[in-house]
């Protein structure tokens, strides 16, 4: 006969399984769900600067500052098993130089888009409590949910290189990748490369080709400097006595 820590084990062991078995027919039925996202980007305003890119920063060194205006439909990527969505842009171009990585890559701006059923882990308020609400009532998530419309959208990182140097830099694209993060299952990346059944690879989502400029006012400050000298001579022979 069974004693009782026995019979506490299989109960335990029992529910392991059909709890583990529950999870991952959750995480399989992601797999029947469409994705089909889309991204559209293009880079409105590019500086180069030189100073210090951050507030840490020991020294000068020339750093980008790249806006860009964005449109993007990543509504199909919202399931009843999505928390939450990061969705992030780089910058990336060729490496120069032997031995060197072949892709220099920088996130310039990221962002969480979160399930409305996970709205209270990123914010509290009215408003996350009004669709946690919703999300109880069994309704579907917003189509909107997931759409992106940013205009000439500042960047939240500078563009630095270890060297200090980065202007001029030639064959600069930027990439929108997000990373969904389900409540059930594995984190999946997006699929540059090929289609996964249902799952369509990213449709868009690359600028074109660009060049960074030159450092922001270095050729205004060397051609205004003969003139300050000029000034200056002026300034001297006009001060000596007729």
């Amino acid at each position: 006969m069974y004693n009782s820590l026995t019979r506490i084990q299989n109960v335990f062991g029992f529910f392991t399984t059909v709890a583990f078995t529950i999870a991952a027919l959750i995480a399989a039925s992601d797999l029947i769900a469409p994705r089909t996202p889309s991204a559209s980007i293009t880079p409105t305003n590019i500086q180069v600067v030189k100073g210090r890119p951050h507030y840490y920063s020991t020294k000068k060194e020339e750093y980008a500052i790249i806006k860009f205006s964005l449109d993007a439909d990543l509504s199909s990527l919202f399931t009843w098993n999505t928390k939450q969505l990061f969705v992030y842009v780089t910058a990336e171009w060729p490496a120069d130089g032997a031995g060197a990585n072949q892709t220099n890559k920088a996130v310039i701006w990221d962002t969480i888009i979160t399930s409305p059923s996970a709205d209270h882990l990123s914010n509290l308020g009215p408003v996350a409590l009004k669709k946690l609400r919703r999300s109880a009532a069994g309704k579907s998530i917003d189509p909107s949910r997931g759409k992106l419309s940013l205009k000439n959208q500042k960047p939240k990182y500078q563009i630095t290189h270890p060297s200090g140097h980065i202007a001029e830099v030639a064959n600069v694209t930027l990439r929108v990748h997000y990373n969904v993060q389900p409540w059930v299952g594995v984190l999946t990346w997006n699929q540059e490369v090929a289609d996964l059944g249902r799952w369509k690879r990213l449709d868009g989502g690359a600028s074109d080709a660009f060049a960074l400029p030159a450092v922001k006012g270095a050729k205004k400050a060397e051609g205004a400097e003969p003139e300050q000298v000029a000034a200056g001579k002026k300034k001297k022979k006009g001060g000596k006595p007729a």
